[in-house]
């Protein structure tokens, strides 16, 4: 009998060689999910044998504000782009694979700190555990953002990365889709949509769910449902995460050269070129991280002093009271009291709140603590 992993690997070379329009949609949702069914199996075998951590050199610790991973293969130069834009340096060769574990830099750019993971390089099966490729893509899921990394003369590259993120369950540049499904005891699968559906018919749906292992369902629609949106909320772990792509060695490009990349990149995401060798598009670069990953300013006031209104302390959007204690001191949480908010998520000037109110950019706080 096949093992789990070649059940995985039949089904999904029957993926790759199916043209995919809208005929074959309803196919090819059954066919992913089985697989998404087969792999939770797998994870519950895992989790049932694994004894040990994450293998050497991918015991990522989270610091700083946000973390971003760089994505790509071997030798495109992302231990230079590290090196670049934090104070790690890299071990570097003129050969692939020369970074074997995972080396995290700080980049502190306009009061934030940005967690930057150098990875060691994808490669085509990374996905079904090539070159370290799971232990890659477990750290790129934690992370707030994808830097993909390319060479303007290796047009291939991106689809190829991309594939193996998709097939690791992540949604790059995706809203998570308004797509409700409860698994019942009894009663069959229910559908209800409150919009048209055009891709799918009913009964396509209700076979894609039921490759899935379910026989009763309630399936709540609230968008036009693709067969790829009601696969990924049955398996219920996918990541959906921001992306750009980083075209590097500009310098050593010619126009023909980043015309032919551009071609194959997604026309609607947004695409940097830069040089990490040169610096050129670095400061750039940065901005567009920073601009990205949803930062907002809280301004700090201590109980009976002025408000320090020049150096803000920079949190992540829709961040509380309580992770705001967390960032200031391990004790403020266990010692807080309350706080006073003044600025646009209060209601009224200094405002009391509790640990768990939702902060917003330029408001100012102050923080009663337990002597």
């Amino acid at each position: 009998m096949a093992t789990i992993k070649e059940q995985i690997a039949d089904i999904q070379a029957e993926i790759d060689k199916t043209a995919k329009n809208k005929a074959t949609m309803h196919h090819l949702g059954k066919l992913k999910a089985k697989i998404a069914a087969l792999k939770a199996k797998e994870e519950k075998v895992a989790a049932h044998t694994k004894s040990s951590g994450p293998a050497h050199g991918f015991e990522v610790k989270k610091s700083g504000d946000a973390s971003v991973a760089l994505v790509g293969f071997p030798s495109v130069g992302k231990s230079t782009l590290i090196g670049q834009v934090t104070d790690v340096e890299s071990e570097t060769g003129g050969y692939a694979f020369t970074t074997l574990t995972c080396i995290p830099g700080l980049m502190e750019h306009r009061g934030a700190k940005i967690q930057i993971l150098d990875l060691p390089g994808l490669i085509k099966g990374a996905a079904e555990g090539k070159g370290r490729g799971k232990e890659i893509l477990g750290v790129v899921r934690t992370c707030d953002m994808v830097l993909y990394v390319v060479e303007p003369f290796q047009t291939s590259h991106f689809r190829v990365l991309h594939r193996e993120l998709e097939i690791a369950g992540m949604r790059l540049n995706e809203q998570k889709p308004p797509v409700f499904i409860t698994r019942r005891s009894k009663g069959g699968i229910e559908i209800r949509s409150t919009v048209e559906q055009t891709h799918l018919s009913i009964p396509e749906m209700q076979d894609v769910i039921r490759s899935f292992g379910f026989t009763s369902a309630l399936v709540t629609l609230r968008v036009d449902a693709t067969a790829d949106m009601i696969v990924d909320t049955l398996a219920g772990s996918r990541v959906y995460s921001k992306a750009v792509v980083i075209v590097n060695k500009i310098d050593l490009a010619t126009e023909k050269d980043l015309e032919e990349m551009y071609e194959c990149l997604p026309a609607e995401w947004p695409v940097l070129p830069i040089s990490a060798k040169t610096g050129q598009g670095i400061e750039e670069m940065k901005d567009f991280i920073y601009n990205n990953l949803g930062f907002m300013s809280v301004f700090l006031k201590p109980q009976g002093q002025e408000a320090d209104l020049i150096e803000p302390l920079i949190v992540k959007e829709g961040s509380t009271v309580r992770a705001v204690c967390a960032t200031l001191h391990r004790d403020f949480v266990r010692k807080f009291r309350f706080a006073r908010v003044k600025g646009p998520s209060a209601k009224f000037d200094w405002q009391r709140v509790g640990l768990d109110h939702v902060l917003r950019h330029d408001d100012l706080l102050t923080i009663i603590i337990r002597r």
